[in-house]
């Protein structure tokens, strides 16, 4: 019975988010260009986990665990373990009630945000990618584009002309001046509205209201062994790393702050974390 009661629910979830993608404005032909694009670059730079020449030395900001990459399945198909997310039902439980609160209290914003995306910038609303989850399945992670639509292209060309821009990515995967950004873009992210459709991923399970930061494929090489303790829960919407100085925190701080979190959960701290979310996003983040 309760799988029958969860099959439903999935399905509704599913109809609930491709009904809304609709509603703002982002085309079926749109949303799977976007989502054709991101599963293009995930196999492009997925790593081959089986080789014994993986590893994360020209990182520079590359964390201190050894690694141990078998941990690391990113097969859509691959089969799950008999395990529960971390926290169980009681998590998933304050996930329900704290994302279907927010997507009432922000539905106004949740359509407003794709009318300026598209008078401002034409191109799709939702910049659709895939992450690593729970178990180390794959799926799409929703948020507003914020970009210019050849993003990849521009990158590539800023890193190849810019040493100290490849050598700042390389270590972060983020960059503090980021050609492509578009301006509207770059108030969404200050102030991390940009991932208000995050609510729909948290519906549909793939994602927790608070949790490790959801990574790429190519980037939970960079766990080493603390991917381990990645896979075994849901990436967050929010996390110790959201209040802990956001994208002012270096990489291998981030790893750490993701690690501490998942052996020390409990779901007061879940609360709490949520709590303090609150006054972190509106203090603008200087870097996005």
């Amino acid at each position: 019975m309760s799988n029958v009661i969860e099959s439903n629910l999935r399905q509704c979830e599913d109809l609930a988010v491709e009904g809304w993608a609709l509603l703002v404005g982002a085309k079926p032909a749109e949303t799977s260009l976007v989502r054709r694009e991101g599963d293009a670059a995930v196999r492009s730079n997925t790593p081959d986990l089986s080789s014994p020449q993986l590893n994360a030395s020209h990182d520079h900001g590359a964390v201190p665990f050894e690694p141990d990459m078998r941990t690391a399945s990113i097969d859509d198909d691959a089969p799950s373990e008999n395990r529960q997310p971390l926290g169980g039902w009681a998590k998933r439980l304050l996930d329900l009630m704290v994302a279907s609160t927010a997507l009432i209290l922000a539905g106004p914003i949740l359509v407003l945000i794709p009318l300026l995306i598209k008078a401002t910038t034409g191109g799709p609303v939702l910049f659709v990618h895939r992450r690593i989850g729970f178990n180390g399945k794959a799926f799409d992670c929703y948020k507003f584009r914020t970009m210019v639509p050849n993003a990849e292209e521009v990158l590539e060309r800023h890193l190849s002309c810019n040493p100290q821009a490849a050598q700042e990515w390389a270590a972060n995967q983020k960059l503090s001046c980021d050609p492509r950004i578009l301006f509207f873009g770059r108030m969404l992210r200050k102030s991390s509205l940009d991932e208000l459709p995050q609510l729909f991923n948290i519906l549909r399970g793939d994602m927790s209201c608070v949790g490790p930061r959801p990574v790429v494929a190519d980037e939970l090489q960079r766990y080493g062994a603390a991917s381990h303790e990645y896979l075994k829960t849901r990436p967050g919407l929010t996390g110790l790393w959201q209040i802990n100085g956001r994208n002012t925190t270096e990489y291998s701080h981030r790893v750490l702050l993701d690690t501490q979190y998942v052996g020390a959960w409990s779901l007061r701290r879940d609360l709490s974390i949520l709590l303090r979310t609150i006054p972190a996003m509106l203090k603008f983040d200087q870097t996005s």
